[in-house]
């Protein structure tokens, strides 16, 4: 009995913390081609928008973020942004793949605690500096 009193005290605690801290939380069970496999994905969100100063990497078709003062690396996605256009943004400025591009990125971070995957979900960028051009 004192045991469910504590995991419904515990469930009210972590309800409360996201719901007053803009984080969510998404637990998805995703059944694959193969009814016998699925997977579990559980997806932290702060959607609290903050700067962050960095390098922006595009290679093989994937964008990425090298954050200046963590020096952790993430992946980019732009919701309000044509990916095709980005793409040809980047390598018009670039001239090249895996060019880093200083940048300022505004938006949020979205964890994949399984995968251990971190995501910045980017509201707005402004291109700051091209490591290389001196301009």
């Amino acid at each position: 009995m004192a045991y469910n009193k504590y995991k419904i005290i515990f469930s009210l605690l972590i309800l409360l913390l996201g719901f007053s801290c803009n984080i969510q939380i998404k637990v998805s069970n995703d059944k694959e081609e193969i009814p016998s496999e699925s997977v579990v994905k559980i997806v932290v969100e702060n959607t609290e928008e903050k700067r962050y100063n960095g390098w922006w990497i595009y290679g093989e078709g994937q964008h990425m973020f090298k954050d200046e003062e963590s020096l952790e690396e993430w992946g980019l996605e732009f919701p309000n942004e044509n990916m095709e256009e980005l793409k040809e943004l980047y390598l018009a400025i670039c001239e090249m793949e895996y060019f880093p591009m200083e940048c300022e990125m505004t938006g949020y971070k979205r964890k994949d605690v399984l995968e251990n995957e971190t995501t910045l979900i980017v509201s707005k960028f402004k291109i700051l500096y091209i490591q290389g051009c001196g301009e």
